[in-house]
C-alpha cells in the first residue's frame, strides 16, 4: 500500500514518522467512519478534514522526538500505541485496533522546518466508547459519516486512498 507523492526540485530538509487510525462503528445497521476537522492556529491558519494521526514522540510543541525524526526505529507496539493515543486525543474516542492498513508517504512544507517527507502508518480501528473530555485543541470538529460522505469530505487524496483501503479491509473482515 505504500505510495509516494511526486517530489519537486525542492530539497527535503527532514523526515517525520507518525501513526494514526481509521475508526468505524455500526449505527442502526450502517457503518460510519470517523474524521476530524483541524483547528486553525497562527502557524496553520487553514483548516482541513483529516484522519487522526500524530508523531511517534515529541520533545515539546512542534518539536519532533527521536522516533518521529527517524533517529530511533519504532517497534510495532510503539506504532500501535501512538495510533491509539492520537485517535483518542484528536477525536475524543477510545478504539481498538483490528488490523494494520499500511504506511503512506508524502511531502509537505512546514512553515518553519521546510520541506518534509512524512511516513504515516495507519490502522483499522473499531470504536469502543466516547471519552468524557472529548477531543483536544488540535481538532475543531469530528464527524461520523458514511463511507461516501467521509471520502468526499476528506481534504487530501492520500487520506482518501487510505480510507478506501480501510473500507476494503473492513469488508473482508465481516
Amino acid at each position: 500500500m505504500s505510495k509516494i507523492a511526486k517530489s519537486s526540485d525542492k530539497e527535503v530538509s527532514a523526515r517525520e514518522f507518525s501513526s494514526g487510525g481509521i475508526i468505524y462503528r455500526q449505527n442502526e445497521g450502517k457503518t460510519l467512519w470517523l474524521i476530524r476537522k483541524t483547528s486553525a492556529s497562527d502557524m496553520f491558519p487553514k483548516t482541513y478534514w483529516m484522519l487522526p494521526k500524530g508523531w511517534l514522540d515529541d520533545l515539546g510543541p512542534d518539536i519532533p522526538g527521536p522516533m518521529a525524526k527517524g533517529e530511533i526505529r519504532a517497534s510495532e507496539e510503539i506504532l500501535q500505541n501512538t495510533a491509539l493515543r492520537e485517535v483518542s486525543e484528536e477525536t475524543g474516542v477510545v478504539s481498538k485496533i483490528i488490523d494494520k492498513i499500511g504506511t503512506i508517504k508524502f511531502f509537505y512544507t512546514h512553515p518553519t522546518r521546510g520541506r518534509i517527507l512524512k511516513f504515516v502508518t495507519f490502522y483499522l480501528m473499531e470504536y469502543v466508547k466516547d471519552l468524557p473530555e472529548g477531543f483536544d485543541f488540535e481538532t475543531s470538529k469530528v464527524a461520523w459519516l458514511s463511507f461516501d460522505e467521509a471520502y468526499k469530505t476528506l481534504s487530501f487524496s492520500m487520506e482518501k486512498n487510505v480510507l478506501k483501503d480501510a473500507e476494503k479491509l473492513y469488508q473482508n473482515s465481516v
